[in-house]
């Protein structure tokens, strides 16, 4: 639960939607007394003046494999490791043997092993499965594997067919035959038992039907192999009939038929974090390596001849899905495809540029060669990959971006530079994208875009993960920006939480991006797709399982924005909520993140000298608050000693939750591991703190991070580093909402937290294939907005159409429980002003004729 010392610049019904109360929303005649709890504004729009244009292709998707999004996701493929491909560096915990397990029938036996010898079906697929037979048992004995597929199995749904197909090669003259079926888990069958016989040593493709004939989540995949010999088996393939619009190696029908319902003017693939971490190499270089980036021409052609890769996040990648599977899907949904091509500067906290300009080279005709995939004609090199794929005409690309997230903003804007004029020489009709790092601000931030307004460069992506207080308090971060430099791609952002609170944050922040539609011009939410039993990152839009999807809350948002854009803004002008101030409040802390570090000598004083607090730690660290898992503390030689390189977040606090303008000191030591020490302030609990981290990021960077409820968002940042075993002194003034930091007796930086968290946002567009004014009200507080509408004209209908998302703000969507889900109605309106009561925590979109 929040506190006080983090409810500055926030008005009291915000503060009761960070406390998760909930207020009744009746419809109120204009003539009507306000209703106890409610809050009185006004809402103005100017049919008489003109807004921005709005781009058709301003709201997409953000597609990554992260979360397991592609295999055993989006990706329809139901066989886990189906080329055996598996390997300790996707994961320490995988084999080649992952999901597969030896299995008789009727007494046949055999060994199982996987091998990579010169007997593979090709250079790119390198291991598969042998088989040798004992010839033991009648007709009926087998032997072979089963796979277990993904998570709990496979789902198989009764009277659904199932494509099955193997690569196989025999040394048996007469052939091997091949039973398949499947089972549950206890082995009860699902299917009746297809049989293949596979004929010839050399590789050849076998395929058949699978039928269920019943319903069941714990499915399993058998081949068995009969009689003698040796047979390989490789490319194991099982998949639903039914993909999104029936394409083989097709995508999964509901994850593919949600995405396509948010109606989204792109697709942005394939990362993210995968395109520009690994190495630049290519598969087929001496020396290759394992974690390569993301490299399209890896992931074209036949699927049995697209290499493995390991995963960034920490799993395989079969690239079964891949550059052709995106585009077809982009164009199948409807979206612009705008793939993301590394610029050979890593990202994600790897933070290394190649020097190698042979490499560079290649990896910029790659990507020349891309647009050709895409564009050329079917005679052309790359035009006729994609027709032999079987899509002849040219898909149309017209956005690429270089480049995600790169740290090194010099590093990368001179490679970025190379890649943007090789590519405007051969295609000067393609949008080159640039970014500006990991963050909404900060040194990359602004170094970043200061080199992209010097080259004129078209569009620069954004990225930003924050707390819902500041997509609150951020309302108006595009106002300023200048409408004749670069436009902006807000590629990723998000507010850390799958709650409606976020949803709600995220809302009033939608609208301030379509304010400003003629600077933002492109924007996603990220990431799309999660698999519930295996996450890597929180929130997302899109929760899977094995058999079922939902939508969270910020997906409901998200689809209501999207399938209401309209095609430019309407001016509208409303009354702000009145502000409150606290100072800022709290304890004090000391922290660790994956490092060593030694504490002494901590002071705190109030404002007027008076002593609140020391510890020289000579007594003990009796004044000290440890939680239970959070690193190793002791007392050593007289400082206070966090030892546990490996844990992270290892906050132990002292003081009053009550202490305001104070300041405190304390000498800090980095002793070893990754990054440096964190010192607390403003601390009421774990998740409701400031801390400056000192040689945070792998001992990169230095900010102060400001926490609500877990979720953070950056308030100063340097590149400040911390060197091991020597002592800083660090010292935190606060004085009311400002705070200022010293470093070894100099100024480091300073911030006033006060930007007001406005809980009541609203834009208006006007759509012209219906002649609608389509108003949009985010109300992300506890009380009922009792709200005073001018539309500046009378309506042509008096009839208008609501949409309305309304929920606790604690609301989560679920597999069995879809708490926020959009309500439809219809509101009376009389003339050009009327009265709306607008629920709390709520989003409300007003279809309305001129």
């Amino acid at each position: 639960m929040p506190h006080p010392h983090l409810w500055t610049g926030l008005t009291v019904p915000v503060v009761a939607l960070l406390l998760g109360t909930l207020v009744a929303a009746p419809t109120h005649a204009a003539d009507d007394p306000p209703e106890p709890g409610a809050t009185d504004y006004s809402l103005t729009v100017h049919p008489d003046r003109s807004g921005p244009a709005i781009s058709d292709s301003m709201y997409g998707v953000f597609y990554e494999d992260i979360n397991h999004a592609a295999d055993g996701g989006l990706y329809a493929e139901l066989v886990q490791n189906r080329s055996f491909e598996y390997d300790r560096a996707d994961n320490a915990a995988y084999s080649p043997m992952t999901a597969w397990s030896e299995t008789s029938a009727a007494g046949g036996t055999g060994t199982a092993t996987t091998v990579d010898d010169s007997g593979r079906l090709n250079e790119r697929n390198r291991r598969h499965l042998r088989l040798d037979l004992d010839g033991a048992g009648g007709r009926a004995a087998g032997f072979g594997v089963t796979n277990s597929g993904y998570n709990q199995g496979l789902t198989l749904r009764k009277g659904e067919r199932y494509d099955f197909s193997v690569w196989a090669r025999t040394d048996r003259s007469a052939g091997t035959p091949l039973t398949v079926g499947a089972t549950t888990a206890d082995g009860t069958p699902l299917t009746t038992p297809l049989r293949v016989t596979a004929r010839g040593d050399r590789w050849k493709k076998y395929t058949g039907t699978l039928t269920a004939r019943a319903s069941a989540a714990d499915g399993r995949l058998t081949v068995t192999a009969g009689g003698s010999g040796t047979v390989r088996l490789d490319m194991i393939s099982l998949f639903p009939r039914d993909t999104y619009k029936g394409r083989a190696n097709g995508l999964r029908k509901d994850l593919a038929e949600k995405t396509a319902a948010l109606d989204p003017g792109f697709l942005r693939f394939p990362g993210g974090c995968l395109v520009n971490t690994g190495s630049h190499e290519a598969y087929e270089a001496p020396g290759w390596e394992r974690k390569r980036s993301y490299q399209w021409k890896e992931t074209i052609g036949p699927v049995e001849q697209r290499p493995v890769n390991a995963n960034f996040w920490g799993y395989n990648q079969t690239y079964g899905l891949g550059y052709y599977e995106y585009f077809q899907f982009a164009e199948d949904i409807g979206a612009m495809a705008l793939p993301v091509v590394p610029a050979l500067v890593t990202g994600c906290g790897q933070n290394k540029a190649t020097d190698d300009a042979g490499l560079l080279e290649r990896h910029i005709q790659d990507t020349l060669d891309l647009i050709e995939f895409a564009n050329g004609p079917a005679h052309s090199t790359w035009g006729a990959e994609r027709a032999a794929m079987g899509h002849p005409a040219p898909f149309g690309l017209t956005h690429l971006e270089v480049g995600n997230e790169e740290n090194l903003p010099d590093e990368f804007f001179a490679r970025f530079a190379e890649f943007r004029e090789a590519i405007e020489a051969r295609y000067p009709d393609i949008t080159v994208i640039s970014n500006s790092g990991p963050d909404d601000s900060g040194a990359t931030f602004d170094r970043a875009w200061q080199l992209n307004r010097d080259a004129d460069v078209a569009m620069v992506d954004e990225h930003y993960y924050n707390s819902p207080q500041w997509f609150l308090e951020n309302n108006a971060r595009y106002d300023a920006y200048d409408r004749r430099g670069p436009k902006v791609f807000l590629g990723e952002y998000a507010s850390l939480d799958n709650r409606f609170s976020n949803a709600l944050a995220e809302a009033a922040y939608m609208t301030g991006l379509e304010r400003n539609a003629d600077v933002v011009e492109l924007a996603s939410y990220a990431p799309l797709l999660a698999d519930t039993n295996d996450a890597q990152w929180r929130p997302d839009m899109i929760w899977f399982d094995n058999e079922t999807s939902w939508g969270s809350a910020n997906y409901e948002v998200q689809k209501l924005f999207m399938n209401n854009v309209g095609d430019r803004v309407v001016p509208s002008t409303a009354s702000s909520t009145p502000a409150t101030t606290q100072p800022i409040t709290g304890a004090v802390g000391l922290s660790t993140w994956a490092t060593g570090a030694a504490y002494d000598d901590v002071e705190v004083t109030a404002e007027d000298g008076t002593r609140l607090m020391g510890d020289d730690f000579s007594g003990g660290d009796a004044q000290w608050t440890k939680a239970a898992g959070r690193g190793t503390w002791t007392v050593e030689d007289g400082a206070y000693v966090q030892s546990d390189e490996s844990a992270e977040d290892t906050l132990v606090t002292a003081g009053d939750t009550g202490w305001q303008n104070y300041d405190m000191k304390v000498e800090a030591t980095k002793k070893s591991g990754k990054e440096g020490f964190l010192v607390a302030f403003g601390v009421k609990d774990t998740g409701n703190t400031y801390w400056w981290n000192l040689g945070g990021w792998g001992n990169t960077r230095s900010a102060v991070e400001k926490a609500v409820d877990g979720a953070k968002q950056t308030m100063a940042e340097d590149t400040t580093t911390i060197e091991t075993g020597r002592a800083y002194d660090v010292r935190v003034k606060v004085r009311g909402r400002q705070v200022t930091l010293f470093l070894d007796g100099e100024q480091w930086g300073t911030f006033t937290d006060d930007k007001p968290a406005e809980p009541f946002r609203q834009v208006v567009t006007r759509e012209d294939a219906t002649g609608d004014l389509v108003v949009k009200v985010v109300n992300a507080q506890a009380a009922d907005a009792r709200t005073r509408i001018d539309l500046g004209a009378r309506p042509a209908s008096r009839v208008a159409r609501l949409t309305t998302l309304q929920a606790a703000p604690d609301a989560v969507n679920t597999a069995g429980d879809r708490q926020v889900a959009p309500r439809r109605s219809t509101l009376r309106v009389d003339g050009a002003v009327f009265t709306h009561t607008f629920p709390a925590h709520s989003v409300t979109f007003l279809r309305i004729k001129e």
